[in-house]
């Protein structure tokens, strides 16, 4: 035990950092759609409007949350998002009003900004170097737990204990698992424990040369750009999927149907990141990125065509495959392409921009949904966007990156 490397164990700890913010802030986002819809009356698109005002905040605060855990460390910032997820959670069944429904989405943005891949890739960038793909990938796997266990523990609370209980429940969970693991398990670098990256002794001058990049250079470069536009179309389809999944698949499969669908296509998704995390360090990333959305695209598309039952099933389980990969690849190849060093700064530009499209798909699926009474063209409409998204991030590929500025 004492020849691990404490970088491991952070990794496991933001694993189930992961785990709690993903099933609260992500998958949950289905579940509150729905519940609030049948238990509370609201519209679907009223709540898919609140859904885009929680993203949107998340968007506005991610820039700020990168450089206060590369500047602070990650301690604060967990140990924030933690506590405000609780709150925001236990609140969520006493909505009466509208604005109690965008006043508490919006505060739940900033806690889900708190728990991002943003956090946690900064959080982790200091500790690993040769490891860095599997690290991300491996604490990300937490992700995949979250729709696993989440949707169903959710649903099932609700149907057991009712609406108010069970998320009480949920929210007290965040707070007690969260606040101790960011007090008394993070830590900021290995320097400060004496330590090196890895754990093992530095390589003399690796990865200099793509070391203290600001804001404004980064974003100036094509790698910055494609990357960008094509993880923005992608989480943007994503985020909107996951939003609506419950809500897509419960005419047909029943609500336990539909937590079944959501809970394999997390398992799916936890396969996907398994795999990940055990070829992301000898792999090209962009082409696998490329690769990864085609297949969402093709799974979305099907899911319009193929309706039934099992049609629901499968597609949710194959783009289940891409949806921990979608979210684990950006920071990877950020952390590849412009280091360590700037990885806080960076990253946190750069997901702070993609978040500001991904806000717009919960309101998109909705909108459409209401305008056609059925999620088919937004379906469609998805599955191209993750075609062109594919595109971008391969063309990228092939643009030089010049020297840090």
């Amino acid at each position: 035990m004492r020849n691990i490397f404490y970088g491991w164990w952070l990794v496991g700890a933001y694993l189930v950092i992961a785990a709690v913010g993903w099933s609260l802030a992500t998958f949950g986002m289905g579940v509150y759609i729905h519940t609030l819809s049948v238990h509370r009356g609201f519209s679907i698109s009223l709540v898919s409007t609140a859904v885009t005002g929680s993203y949107l905040v998340s968007a506005a605060t991610l820039m700020f949350v990168g450089t206060a855990t590369a500047r602070f460390g990650p301690r604060p910032v967990i140990a924030l998002g933690g506590l405000i997820m609780g709150v925001v959670v236990t609140c969520i069944p006493w909505c009466e009003a509208a604005w109690q429904v965008f006043a508490l989405m919006a505060v739940l943005g900033l806690g889900r900004s708190c728990l991002s891949t943003t956090s946690i890739s900064t959080g982790l960038a200091p500790w690993f170097e040769r490891y860095q793909g599997r690290a991300i990938s491996t604490a990300l796997l937490g992700a995949s737990v979250g729709g696993i266990v989440g949707t169903p523990l959710l649903l099932g609370g609700v149907a057991a204990f009712g609406f108010p209980i069970a998320f009480l429940l949920a929210g007290a969970t965040s707070v007690i698992l969260l606040v101790p693991i960011a007090v008394f398990v993070l830590k900021a670098s290995p320097r400060d424990i004496g330590l090196h990256p890895d754990g093992l002794e530095p390589r003399v001058n690796r990865a200099r040369a793509v070391s203290n990049w600001t804001r404004a250079g980064a974003i100036r470069t094509s790698r910055f750009q494609t990357q960008l536009v094509a993880f923005g179309l992608g989480l943007m389809v994503q985020i909107g999927f996951l939003s609506h999944h419950v809500s897509m698949t419960a005419p047909t499969l029943g609500a336990s149907g539909a937590s079944l669908a959501v809970s394999s296509a997390a398992m799916s998704a936890f396969v996907g990141r398994v795999l990940l995390a055990r070829y992301s360090d000898r792999v090209d990333v962009r082409l696998l990125s490329g690769l990864v959305l085609t297949v969402a695209a093709v799974s979305l598309i099907c899911m319009a065509i193929f309706t039934g039952p099992m049609g629901l099933m499968v597609c949710s389980v194959a783009y289940g495959l891409t949806v921990g990969n979608v979210t684990t690849l950006p920071p990877i190849i950020v952390r590849r392409e412009f280091g360590a060093e700037s990885f806080g700064a960076v990253f946190g530009i750069a997901a702070a921009l993609t978040a500001f499209a991904t806000a717009f798909g919960p309101g998109l699926f909705g909108a459409i949904r209401d305008a056609f009474n059925g999620y088919g063209p937004a379906l469609f409409l998805a599955g191209g966007l993750n075609l062109i998204a594919a595109f971008v991030i391969v063309w990228g590929r092939g643009r030089p990156l010049p020297p840090p500025s």
